[in-house]
Parts: C-alpha cells; sequence; structure tokens
C-alpha cells in the first residue's frame, strides 16, 4: 500500500514466480525466481480468504481483512487454474480512506454542479460509464455519499460490495442460490427506497427494472460498459429496451478514464515527436505549437515511470428535447448527432487534451486513454490556447 499499489498479481511460471502490482494503471513485475514457495503462498491466502485449500482445479473467489499500520484494508482474493499452478489476483481497497467526496473526484467545476444537480433530483437515471478501472465505482459511492441522509432509504444492489455505508442497505448478489440483480432489484423496490444503486446493468431484465423504478419515481444510479456517454443509450436499445423508456427514464450519463498524472519531482518541458505532433496538428490546428507540454523524466519519487498518481477525465451527457425525441423514434443516427450538437456537450477526448495542454498530464497519455479515433476531429485548439494563454 505505500507504493499505491490497487492490485497485485501472483503468476507462477515454468521456472519463477512472477509478483506483478498495478500502479496509476499499469503494471510493475518482480521475479522471483523461489517457485516452490508458489503453492504454499497461494495456500495461505487461500485460508486467510476462507476458500478450500485442496480444489485447485476450479476458480474460486473470497475476501479478508487485514491491519497495516493503522489503515484497515479489505482484500478481494480471486483464483484461477493456470498450466504451472494456480493465479491469484488481489484487490487492495483501503477502507481507513473513507469514501471520496464528489469535490475530490476531478471533475471540472461546470461539469461537477451539473452532476450534482442530476443526483439530487427526486427520481430518473444517471449512469457512469467507461472500461474495467476507470473509476466508475469511486463516482458512484462518491455521489452516494453525497445524497446520503436521514430522510432517504438507500438501498445497493451490488457484486461485490466494495465499500461499507452507514444508513446504506447493501445487497451483496450471489448467483450460486439465486440471487441475481434482478431478483434482488424486484425485492429491494418492495422496500419502500427512494434512491437505488444497481453495481451494473449487465442484462436487459436488470436494465428494463431499472428504467422502470426511475419513471416509477425512485432514483437509479448504475454502471455501463461502453467507450463513451453517447453510445450509451444506444446500448441500452440494443439490449431490447424499447426507447420511449430509455428517453422516459434516463436523465443523464457520465463517462470517464484515468489518466496518470506528471510527476512534479522530475518534469521536464516536452517537444511532441512527429507522431504527436503531426496529430496535434491534424486535431487543433497549427495552435498546438504554441502549447508547452510536459512528461516526466523519471526519478525515485515515481519508480522512474514520469507519473505519480492519476487524475479522472470525464464527458456529461443530459438528454434534452432532441436527444429524447430521436431515442422515442429508435432513430439512433438523429440521436448521435443531436447530442454532439447539444452546446453544453464537451466529449471526454476534450477534457483529457486540456489537461495536457495545462501540464497535468501527458500527450502520450492522451492518446493512450482516448484514442487517436475518439478524438479526431475535435476543435479543442482555440478552447486550450485561450485558457492556458
Amino acid at each position: 500500500m505505500q507504493i499505491g499499489a490497487s492490485d497485485i498479481h501472483i503468476e507462477p511460471d515454468e521456472h519463477v514466480l512472477r509478483i506483478r502490482q498495478r500502479i496509476d494503471g499499469m503494471l510493475h513485475e518482480q521475479v522471483m525466481k523461489e517457485k516452490r514457495i508458489a503453492s504454499a503462498l497461494v495456500s495461505r491466502l487461500k485460508l486467510m480468504s476462507g476458500l478450500d485449500i485442496s480444489e485447485k482445479r476450479l476458480p474460486q473467489d473470497g475476501r479478508f481483512n487485514i491491519r497495516v499500520k493503522a489503515r484497515n484494508i479489505d482484500v478481494r482474493l480471486s483464483t484461477m487454474p493456470i498450466q504451472h499452478g494456480e493465479s491469484v489476483v488481489m484487490r487492495l481497497l483501503d477502507q481507513s480512506g473513507g469514501t471520496l467526496d464528489l469535490a475530490q473526484v476531478g471533475m471540472p467545476d461546470d461539469l461537477l454542479l451539473r452532476f450534482r444537480r442530476n443526483i439530487h433530483q427526486p427520481h430518473g437515471m444517471v449512469l457512469v460509464t467507461g472500461p474495467t478501472g476507470s473509476g466508475k465505482t469511486t463516482t458512484l459511492y462518491a455521489a452516494l455519499n453525497e445524497i446520503n441522509s436521514a430522510e432517504k432509504k438507500i438501498i445497493t444492489v451490488e457484486d461485490p460490495v466494495e465499500y461499507r455505508l452507514p444508513r446504506v442497505n447493501q445487497v451483496q448478489v450471489n448467483a450460486k442460490i439465486g440471487l441475481s440483480f434482478a431478483t434482488v432489484l424486484r425485492t429491494a423496490l418492495r422496500q419502500d427506497p427512494d434512491i437505488i444503486l444497481v453495481g451494473e446493468m449487465r442484462d436487459q431484465e436488470t436494465a428494463e427494472i431499472g428504467l422502470r423504478a426511475a419513471i416509477t419515481g425512485h432514483l437509479v444510479l448504475s454502471t455501463l460498459h461502453t467507450n463513451d456517454a453517447i453510445s450509451t443509450a444506444i446500448r441500452l436499445i440494443d439490449m431490447g429496451i424499447p426507447g420511449y423508456m430509455v428517453a422516459t427514464a434516463l436523465d443523464a450519463v457520465i463517462s470517464q478514464r484515468l489518466v496518470r498524472r506528471i510527476c512534479d519531482s522530475c518534469a521536464t518541458e516536452h517537444q511532441p515527436d512527429a507522431h504527436e505532433l503531426a496529430w496535434l496538428h491534424a486535431v487543433i490546428g497549427s495552435e498546438a505549437e504554441q502549447i508547452k507540454f510536459r512528461r516526466g523524466s523519471g526519478c525515485p519519487h515515481c519508480n522512474n515511470t514520469g507519473y505519480n498518481g492519476r487524475i479522472g477525465v470525464f464527458e456529461l451527457l443530459e438528454l434534452d428535447d432532441a436527444t429524447a425525441d430521436a431515442l422515442r423514434r429508435n432513430d439512433t443516427a438523429a440521436f448521435t448527432h443531436a447530442a454532439q450538437q447539444s452546446p453544453l456537450f464537451r466529449p471526454l477526448a476534450h477534457n483529457a487534451l486540456t489537461y495536457a495542454a495545462q501540464g497535468v498530464t501527458t500527450i502520450e497519455e492522451v492518446l493512450r486513454v482516448a484514442g487517436e479515433d475518439d478524438i479526431g476531429g475535435i476543435d479543442v485548439g482555440t478552447v486550450a490556447v485561450a485558457e492556458l494563454g
């Protein structure tokens, strides 16, 4: 935890044992030649998690809690049989740090104000989207923490329950006994809730129940695995949800990624290489040459990576009359066009490139997170130059 690892991977190979730690979203590897300790190490971790140490042919999932230097660490453990033994992945959750508030998530002020307005509505659905590891759960818990009060009944349906929140009824799904997202969600609606958090919209049944709940007077928060905010509504329709239901229930979609911050201890000015410069010219034109970019050269403070910590980049799409009307007609092309033309919608890549222009992150990170295809054609040049001088 001292180096800020979020996951630890234990992978036995033919002659060595590989220990890999995910720091700021990237894996860092250590190789141990003492491969014979792998079996004993895995067995010890299984015992701590309450798993069957004799079962090595099937995957198992468990969790345990440890205390490290007055910090309470919740560890989620997953085992999987591989060619040379069992692979173990541990997700580390620091419970002692408390739940983030929305002001600490990293949203720009104008976007944060709009997002707060949506989560304080009495009913409707707000979705947080992005790939695995993009910080969706952190954003949802921060939102839930802000609206949690004695006057509101809050029920969450999760797999697994990651953080414990006071006054919130948190339910862990268990497919083995038939306790699925849809089953728990139906029961939750009979518990007189004001706010429901669904860990993930995994199937049509769960999505439909959640949308109906949003229409019938509940605030529903959930996540969906999509690449951007605009494709989220289209994904719901592809799942079999009627367009009129999506248009009526869905209030807002926030899409997010995490980019690595440049290490302040070794930050230096960076001249974009030929590939980066060609891409910048294609996106923002000649204004790119007026912006001073930075990158980290690597030092002991950042493990010689040039990066230290991460920051979120976001895009927020709020449904308006034009987008809702297109959804009611099941016209996805018209919906996409209307969303892109919305005066308040700024693509996720806009925020990422602005961070790079401000010296918070690198062009390399913008390309890695947003991708050239996603950012192409975005007119951010005048905005970036105007903001930065």
